[in-house]
């Protein structure tokens, strides 16, 4: 039996392609800072370190869209690709979890 199909991300430039990238990419990385969910001091210190590098590269793919005159971001598409590559849980890292339940 062959697992499910993933639905198809719609279509991107190829700008946009790297801005949804890079921005899952620092998203996971100040989803390990978050000292609310973090373990240990030096996972988070790696993280931050990493962040330095892809925060570079999300700016560099914002500046590549805005040169090619990419001067508009279809947020519905983008919205769409990023729930496709599971942004909403990469995302929910990044905030407080839940109270715990008494």
């Amino acid at each position: 039996m062959l697992p499910p199909e993933l639905p198809e991300l719609p279509a991107l430039t190829h700008a946009e392609g790297e801005l949804i990238d890079r921005y899952l990419e620092v998203v996971d990385l100040v989803g390990r800072i978050n000292p609310a969910r973090g373990r240990d001091t030096y996972g988070g210190l790696r993280a931050a370190q990493a962040l330095v590098a892809k925060a570079a590269a999300l700016r560099d793919a914002l500046t590549l869209m805005h040169q090619r005159g990419e001067s508009e971001v279809h947020a519905a598409t983008l919205e769409r690709a990023l729930r496709l590559l599971d942004g909403e849980r990469r995302a929910g890292r990044v905030t407080m979890p839940s109270p715990p339940v008494s």
